[in-house]
């Protein structure tokens, strides 16, 4: 078994020691070190990450009590020079305190015992015993955690016997009962762990609670601490400077001014849709000159498929009539009719659309079809104009 040394150093960065076992598995390519640093995935925290003699290290795995480090390949040497991705492994520190924190807290707070702990690549969770969490209980949450940061608490971690244990108000009594690591945040909680934390709250920086969700009969917190909080608020900030800036305004008063301009887009988009019904009519009239023998076929430049729905829509309003309709510019068909009972619209596209590399479908009222060039969006168009003039 590997000498586990952030067990009692978790700021340990780099460290010399030496190769005991190489083995490789599935083409993958792990080493087994006499001492090492390098936490493996466990505890809802991932695992750290860095290089051996200058070969990555891929993943970290601990199988009964060894602890093997996947390489992109072997080194040649026995020694082994290794160095963690600090940055990953504060980031780990930061939140796996944090989340000890925020749960001895909710615990002390609200009676909400963490019931899962989850350290994501972007956002952290913790899921507690509550039905229902309000937005007054998280700001209540988040001020006391962080009251607990800036106390600057001492962060301490040993190993207990049994016996010691018992003397100890230990969160959740540990499944295994020899070497028992206490981790130990002063005067609010002693907790069973081996994940590596920071050696003071200070160092979490901040832990900013994002929202509370319900999951299956408990309550997730999302939450972030330290750079990732200060990064989250960085780009935060980022977004409402470009928002004051469209806006012309202070960042304070961005939603007054956001509140304006979707008024403003809702008397627009009034307007708008006032104008299209009375374009929509004046074109139903223009084409009602076109249409024989109850049918009419025309095909528009630029239109969307919406824009022929509706023009069809006007056109049957006033008699029966079968209505076939394209737009040039989104390769698309529109047929309709409402006077018609021999012709299935759909039921007439199914049957011939593979033809002509068209998909689509409908209902006998109504169908509608895409070409994915503007050749075969002729080409049926014409086909149809043709077997319309069969339809009596």
């Amino acid at each position: 078994m590997s000498a586990i040394l952030y067990y009692n150093d978790s700021f340990l960065r780099e460290w010399t020691t030496t190769i005991v076992e190489r083995k490789e598995q599935d083409q993958q390519y792990f080493v087994r070190l006499a001492e090492t640093a390098f936490y493996p995935h466990g505890g809802g925290q991932p695992c750290d990450t860095g290089i051996i003699n200058d070969i990555a290290v891929l993943d970290v795995v601990k199988e009964e009590e060894v602890i093997w480090h996947q390489v992109e390949r072997f080194p040649i040497e026995d020694q082994a020079d290794c160095q963690l991705n600090w940055e990953r492994r504060f980031d780990h520190m930061q939140h796996h305190t944090g989340q000890h924190l925020l749960s001895a807290t909710a615990l002390q707070l609200f009676d909400a015992p963490t019931l899962s702990f989850h350290l994501g690549q972007d956002m952290v969770t913790i899921d507690i015993d509550r039905s229902s969490f309000s937005d007054a209980e998280m700001t209540t949450l988040e001020q006391a955690v962080n009251q607990r940061i800036y106390n600057n608490l001492a962060v301490t971690s040993y190993f207990v016997n049994e016996e010691q244990l018992a003397q100890l108000p230990i969160v959740k009594m540990p499944k295994v009962t020899e070497h028992i690591r206490i981790v130990e945040i002063e005067g609010v909680e002693y907790n069973a762990c081996g994940g590596t934390h920071v050696a003071q709250t200070g160092q979490i920086g901040i832990i900013k609670l994002f929202k509370a969700e319900k999951q299956k009969g408990s309550i997730r917190l999302y939450f972030k601490c330290g750079a990732r909080a200060l990064q989250d608020y960085n780009d935060s900030l980022d977004i409402l400077n470009t928002l004051a800036v469209k806006f012309n305004t202070g960042r304070k008063d961005i939603l007054e001014r956001f509140g304006k301009w979707e008024e403003d887009q809702q008397q627009l988009k009034t307007e708008l849709e006032q104008l299209r019904k009375a374009n929509d009519i004046h074109e139903a009239k223009q084409l009602s000159s076109q249409i024989q023998n109850q049918q009419l076929t025309h095909m528009f430049e630029h239109k969307t498929l919406p824009d022929l729905q509706r023009i069809a829509a006007n056109l049957m309003a006033e008699q029966p009539l079968t209505v076939l309709l394209a737009t040039s510019s989104e390769y698309k068909v529109f047929l309709a009719q409402n006077g018609h009972p021999q012709l299935k619209c759909g039921a007439f596209f199914k049957e011939h659309l593979s033809t002509f590399n068209g998909k689509g479908g409908g209902s006998d009222l109504s169908a509608q079809a895409t070409f994915t060039s503007e050749a075969d969006l002729i080409a049926f168009y014409t086909f149809v104009e043709q077997q319309l003039g069969t339809v009596h």
